[in-house]
């Protein structure tokens, strides 16, 4: 009986998290404006559920991120767009080349976020440490892999969408990676610690009164 009240209390909040990214992914909160560029804070809540759920939930909300991603390129579609919806892809490799960048890359962050979470606290690292550390390292993922597998999976499309030669792409990689990914991932390092550190008193509280 206790085990599947767990179970519940579980899946409700995997649920609420995943209420907050589609809630993100489809309203102007799922960006925010830094001094030269735009910030998603979508995968912020992948990496928060990470660390209070575990890594089985962050895939899942990762896997919600990665949804919602592949519909709104694929009903509102961008410069981009090609790499993120299996819909505008050409064949079934491309499609399945456009799901894992779309869908696969932000599970990893929850993976990796979750993960991570669980080996700095076996280390004993103090939340003020451990929190920041996943932060940054969960944003970065998201960065790192996703425009790794742009690059690896589809240079020549994203060349010719950039109207550059496809020696120029890890160049233009690059940078979207320090211009972009990096102060996300600032900013990422922020708002888990500060959302991360309320929400870990807050779970602790209910899980105690649930014993």
């Amino acid at each position: 009986m206790e085990k599947s009240r767990k179970d519940t209390r579980w899946m409700v909040s995997v649920a609420l998290m995943a209420a907050i990214v589609i809630l993100l992914a489809n309203t102007p909160l799922g960006m925010i404006q830094l001094p030269i560029i735009k910030a998603t804070t979508v995968h912020i809540p992948v990496i928060i559920g990470a660390v209070l759920l575990g890594p089985l939930a962050g895939a899942i909300l990762g896997g919600v991120f990665g949804i919602c991603s592949m519909i709104s390129n694929t009903v509102a579609p961008t410069l981009l767009s090609f790499a993120f919806s299996p819909f505008l892809a050409e064949d079934l490799i491309g499609a399945l080349k456009t799901l894992w960048i779309a869908v696969g890359c932000r599970v990893l962050i929850g993976v990796v976020a979750g993960w991570l979470w669980i080996g700095l606290r076996k280390l004993r690292l103090s939340p003020w440490i451990a929190l920041p550390v996943t932060g940054f390292v969960g944003s970065l993922t998201n960065t790192v892999f996703v425009m790794g597998s742009i690059y690896v999976l589809l240079a020549s499309q994203y060349a010719a969408a950039k109207e550059v030669a496809r020696g120029a792409v890890w160049g233009l990689i690059m940078t979207t990676v320090t211009a972009s990914g990096i102060p996300e991932a600032i900013a990422a390092a922020v708002l888990v610690t500060a959302l991360g550190r309320v929400l870990l008193v807050f779970f602790r509280k209910q899980m105690a009164a649930a014993c």
